[in-house]
């Protein structure tokens, strides 16, 4: 296969291209996402008319809520992110599968009984439960199995408040193929009909950390949010990695030693358009940025590669300018570089909404060379973004 460069000039929105992608969705752009949390799942339930072929690579350091209890007890990777956004791409039509997505979407009662909110488990791996058993045999038979497999590793002292049946599900899934995430995220994909891809960026059991600018090191992703806990009160300047049972702050996993698996290699190879996309800067989006490889195979690709930030209050960008952010993204990006290279070979682009200043834009090009791109893609009077204005954008750029 011989390859080209064409560098053009595009319209934003391209009319035409976006026709085509509304047309043929399983022709779509291969948009890739480096993301994490609920930030970008309203996004992505619409970039599904546009394009089956989106890629998400998702962060699974997440320590606070249900996903936490299963990483207590399982010793696991967190997977509620993963189960999120697999339900976001999936086909919510009666063409779907609209029991098993109910199933998978169901909550246990935040306020119930540990016996009753555990009957209510057992009713589901046994197959009485009215969620379960609305569901076709073979696929029931296979989500009861892993139902199964989860109830036979879970402590008695398991917290069943406000659990997510689907994170429940993936649990077991886990022990059932060998204690690896991809297999299961695979099969809950193919239930769902999912309209893309979604991983995990590392399958392995880790945590993050950041160290702040008064000195002060801050463990596990609940601490550093400030959505569970009290915000930070000193401005960031690098998140790590760690294993909580091997290291510490003060000597943190190597990022050479947490390596990009080979099949999330490829699908930055393949894609069409690289997305560093609204949500927590650090916990969502840079966390996913620093294993080894990550850097390598985003300088390599000649594709759009966009910065989309954040239009809300980010309590882990305190005391960050949006040319701040940037060089916050492109930090772990060139550490995994053997020569350095200009920041534009790894962010092309920043689309800014008119509500961010145009000087922060300004700022951005003075320091980085990066272009910003001025485009009406908030909601009218709100500082979230317009699902539908964003996704023309992407798809434009594609």
């Amino acid at each position: 296969m011989t390859r080209i460069n064409i560098l053009r000039d595009v319209p934003i929105p391209d009319d035409l291209r976006v026709r085509r992608a509304l047309s043929a969705p399983h022709l779509g752009p291969r948009i890739l996402f480096f993301s994490g949390g609920s930030a970008l799942n309203a996004i992505s339930r619409r970039l599904k008319s546009y394009s089956y072929n989106s890629m998400h690579l998702i962060t699974p350091f997440d320590s606070g809520g249900s996903s936490q209890e299963l990483r207590k007890a399982f010793d696991m990777p967190a997977v509620g992110d993963l189960r999120s956004r697999l339900m976001a791409l999936a086909d919510e039509t009666d063409l779907g599968q609209p029991d098993i997505y109910a199933l998978f979407n169901h909550r246990l009662a935040k306020d119930g009984s540990s016996a009753a909110l555990k009957s209510e488990v057992d009713a589901i791996c046994a197959g009485k439960h009215p969620l379960i058993k609305a569901i076709s045999r073979p696929m029931r038979r296979l989500i009861q199995t892993f139902l199964q497999n989860f109830a036979a590793h879970a402590p008695k002292e398991f917290d069943y408040r406000n659990a997510s049946i689907g994170n429940l599900i993936i649990a077991g899934g886990y022990f059932g193929h060998e204690r690896e995430l991809e297999p299961v995220l695979f099969l809950m994909s193919k239930m769902v009909d999912v309209r893309g891809t979604v991983r995990a960026v590392i399958d392995d059991n880790l945590q993050l950390g950041v160290r702040l600018e008064d000195g002060r090191s801050v463990l596990g992703q609940r601490q550093i949010s400030g959505k569970e806990v009290a915000t930070l009160d000193s401005r960031i300047t690098e998140a790590f990695i760690y294993d909580p049972k091997h290291q510490t702050a003060d000597a943190p996993l190597p990022a050479s030693e947490i390596a990009l698996p080979k099949r999330n290699r490829k699908l930055i190879r393949q894609a069409d358009v690289i997305c560093y996309p609204p949500g927590s800067l650090y916990s969502s989006v840079i966390a996913n940025l620093i294993p080894a490889g990550v850097g390598q195979e985003i300088a390599a690709r000649n594709a759009p590669k966009l910065y989309l930030p954040s239009l809300g209050r980010d309590p882990e960008a305190l005391g960050h300018s949006l040319a701040d952010q940037v060089a916050a993204i492109l930090k772990p990006l060139q550490a995994d570089l053997h020569t350095p290279v200009p920041a534009s070979r790894l962010m092309s682009h920043v689309l800014c909404d008119p509500s961010i200043a145009q000087d922060a834009c300004d700022e951005v090009t003075a320091r980085h060379g990066i272009p910003c791109v001025r485009l009406p893609l908030a909601r009218q009077g709100e500082p979230k973004y317009d699902p539908e204005q964003v996704c023309r954008a992407l798809v434009s750029l594609g």
